[in-house]
């Protein structure tokens, strides 16, 4: 059976999104401030302002790994719960795939 944990939302996910959206603003910010420094100024400040960046920008390389990977894993587990409920069910799937299909049909037909 389908758990609320592989399909719902948990709060680590809607944590893990908003920190997600936090570095990003901050790679954006610190892109801009680098934008802004190499018009006017060079030497030191630009040297730092570039560092930062790459740092940031490093940073929400990995945030995006970790993510991706923690998707992939609830996709594998996700096919997993669904491969063996069809196999312990295969009639009442068989059921549910010809009414999707039927429902889909009739609005394809519609237009």
């Amino acid at each position: 059976m389908i758990t609320n944990n592989l399909l719902g939302r948990s709060s680590d996910t809607e944590v893990s999104k908003e920190q997600l959206i936090a570095d990003f603003k901050v790679v954006v910010a610190d892109a801009e401030a680098l934008i802004k420094a190499t018009a006017n100024q060079s030497g030191e400040t630009l040297v730092n302002l570039r560092n930062k960046a790459e740092s940031s920008l490093a940073v929400a390389k990995a945030k995006i790994a970790e993510a991706q990977d923690t998707v992939v894993e609830k996709g594998k587990a996700a096919a997993k719960v669904t491969d063996e409920y069809v196999h312990e069910n295969p009639w009442r799937a068989i059921g549910v795939a010809a009414g999707v299909g039927l429902v889909v049909g009739l609005l394809i037909g519609r237009r």
